[in-house]
């Protein structure tokens, strides 16, 4: 496999913490609000994220409401994560050889369209298979946009500016959480998911017209004996899989994303529906982002020095709520451990987020990304088919609960590490 650039050329055990290894030329700022660029990013990403917010909960109940079966909302959540994880890697190698202002525009536009469609199908009430190709096509597109998005902070921000980008995008992020969740519970209950989806929608077109305002440096022309496609994800693939502290961190990702996603996402809403109902599930919803977006805003402001053995040990909090889930909690306590778990899940996230942008090289970051997320999201599938079927034969209470403890012990292997406890972050670089 081809070795790191040479000029990032360390230990693989150890990390890099020169965090000169972030591009600084073109709109990167250290201040990244007097950025144009970003502002007009963060207008865009917080008009699409509003949407976003919505969509899980409306597509879920909107499914169930128009086939009455967790079968269905298993193969329409599959449809869209299967292509989504299939195209990461190729979203990956795309966003670093091009413009990824010009990709999120793109992309954006595709999964406006496609939502749409969602959208009309649920409203109409037409037959569900239709929803599958549909959501195949969103599902791409969010495979091509992820790996963009990754990489883009570090376009945008340099030094201590990068973790307060990132902390400014999840602050953003976990307020339109708390709301939209909310919103789209009201409007399923109400008028039904389909126009919760059709405000998606949307927030995706306006988003592009958004990202068609800011405007990144074009990439340097590349030379003739520049590496192909394929050459360009081997060396992606070559540093992710001689880096420990990253492919550790994606392994246990693996097993949590696989778990939560099937008994929260697949069992939740349906054991939602029969207990605390849409409004219900709506609020517990709402209260993590809420947690969420508490963590973002001190993070703006809190830089950890050595930061991952907190921030791994944080997460096993997010295996709570999936263990009450199947216990029978009530709304009271499902919405307290699901605060607990938003805190410690966006604290994750902006810190490796953060180490990420700081510690891989910029020419490689949306690759690298692109590796994270492909291997820990590629179990996901398997979790949301596998759920029901458990559920079926053990009992949803027996699924829950084991599943919370496992990914809970999944959070703390990666800290057997060396390399991954002794990560910091700059404070030289504020």
């Amino acid at each position: 496999m081809p070795a790191p650039d040479a000029s990032e050329d360390r230990d693989p055990e150890q990390p890099d913490g020169d965090a000169s290894a972030v591009s600084t030329t073109g709109p990167a700022s250290r201040q990244p609000l007097r950025s144009a660029a970003f502002r007009w990013f963060l207008a865009g990403q917080s008009i699409s994220m509003a949407g976003s917010a919505m969509s899980p909960l409306a597509l879920a109940f909107g499914v169930l409401q128009v086939t009455g079966s967790a079968a269905w909302l298993s193969a329409v959540s599959t449809a869209a994560l299967v292509p989504m994880v299939a195209t990461l890697l190729l979203g990956g190698g795309i966003a670093d050889r091009h413009r990824r202002d010009t990709v999120l525009r793109l992309t954006s536009l595709g999964a406006g369209l496609t939502q749409a469609g969602v959208a009309f199908l649920l409203l109409a009430h037409q037959n569900p298979m239709f929803l599958l190709p549909l959501s195949a096509l969103n599902g791409i597109f969010q495979g091509l946009t992820k790996p963009a998005l990754r990489g883009i902070v570090s376009n945008l921000a340099a030094g201590r500016g990068i973790q307060q980008a990132s902390s400014l995008l999840a602050s953003v992020r976990n307020a339109t959480r708390i709301l939209g969740p909310t919103a789209a519970g009201l409007l399923t209950a109400s008028v039904g998911g389909g126009w919760a989806i059709a405000a998606d929608a949307a927030s995706f077109l306006l988003a592009a017209a958004f990202f068609a305002r800011m405007s990144l440096p074009d990439l340097p022309p590349r030379s003739d004996g520049a590496p192909t496609m394929i050459g360009e994800l081997r060396e992606g693939w070559g540093y992710f899989s001689s880096t420990p502290w990253i492919w550790t961190v994606t392994s246990a990702f693996a097993v949590f994303n696989a778990v939560n996603m099937g008994v929260w996402q697949i069992l939740g809403p349906v054991m939602a529906n029969d207990t605390i109902g849409a409004e219900g599930w709506g609020l517990v919803l709402s209260t993590r982002g809420v947690g969420a977006l508490l963590a973002g805003v001190v993070m703006v402001k809190l830089t950890v020095r050595r930061p991952m053995v907190p921030a791994l040990s944080a997460m096993t909090l997010g295996a709570v709520p999936l263990i009450l889930l199947g216990a029978g909690a009530n709304t009271f306590w499902l919405a307290a451990t699901a605060f607990a778990a938003g805190v410690a899940s966006e604290f994750f996230t902006v810190v490796w987020e953060t180490v990420h942008n700081t510690h891989v090289p910029q020419r490689l970051i949306s690759r690298v990304g692109a590796h994270d997320e492909f291997w820990s999201f590629v179990p996901i599938p398997i979790g949301q088919l596998s759920t029901p079927l458990l559920a079926a034969t053990f009992g949803t209470v027996a699924v829950a609960v084991t599943g919370g403890t496992v990914a809970a012990v999944a959070m703390l292997v990666p800290l057997l590490v060396p390399s991954l406890r002794r990560i910091e972050i700059n404070r030289d670089s504020e």
